[in-house]
């Protein structure tokens, strides 16, 4: 596939080709059908898509799900700054050996930026359109990884409103993007 194909998507939106190799049905002695299957089954071996609030980590959301739900594992597939709200998907139990598949997966998120000062649109735009790509990033102070200068991707940096000092944008990146870093970039 080449890069224009590729460009504006996140890796997961990449139509691919599927291969069936066997047709097949499942043994009713190794399971059910999911209708008949019972709600502590959906919870040991689902998923909790959350909206975090601001304030907590993310690791203190986690620990709240698994303290509701009474269940011995949970983890989540991203961090999600304290200061930032946003959706954090929860696995439970039997869920949580996908977290390690889905960590690495592109993310998107939707940013409301603030500038220091009013800036002509077609300016803000230009500026953004300039990170599409490969983009060299040090994690901020306050953050829990090592402070080392690395590259990540950006699939796509999109304004799509802006008021005053304030610049909505939407972007598709790598994940272990920094927003707020990328904020200070643009």
């Amino acid at each position: 596939m080449s890069d224009q194909d590729t460009n504006g998507l996140l890796p997961s939106d990449i139509k691919r080709e599927w291969i069936l190799k066997l047709e097949g049905e499942t043994d009713p002695n190794f399971g059910c059908m999911p209708r008949d299957r019972p709600i502590e089954q959906y919870i040991l071996n689902g998923v909790v898509n959350l909206d975090k609030p601001r304030g907590p980590t993310s690791h203190t959301v986690v620990d709240w799900v698994k303290k509701i739900l009474k269940v011995n594992k949970t983890g989540h597939t991203g961090t999600l700054d304290p200061a930032v709200t946003g959706s954090l998907p929860v696995c439970i139990s039997n869920a949580t050996k996908v977290v390690q598949a889905i960590l690495p997966a592109g993310k998107e998120y939707i940013c409301v930026m603030r500038l220091h000062k009013s800036m002509p649109k077609e300016k803000v735009i230009q500026a953004c359109k300039s990170l599409v790509g490969t983009i060299s990033q040090r994690p901020p102070l306050k953050s829990a990884v090592v402070r080392k200068t690395r590259n990540r991707q950006i699939y796509y940096l999109d304004v799509l409103e802006i008021e005053d000092k304030d610049v909505l944008f939407q972007v598709g990146c790598e994940a272990g993007t920094y927003i707020r870093t990328l904020c200070v970039q643009i």
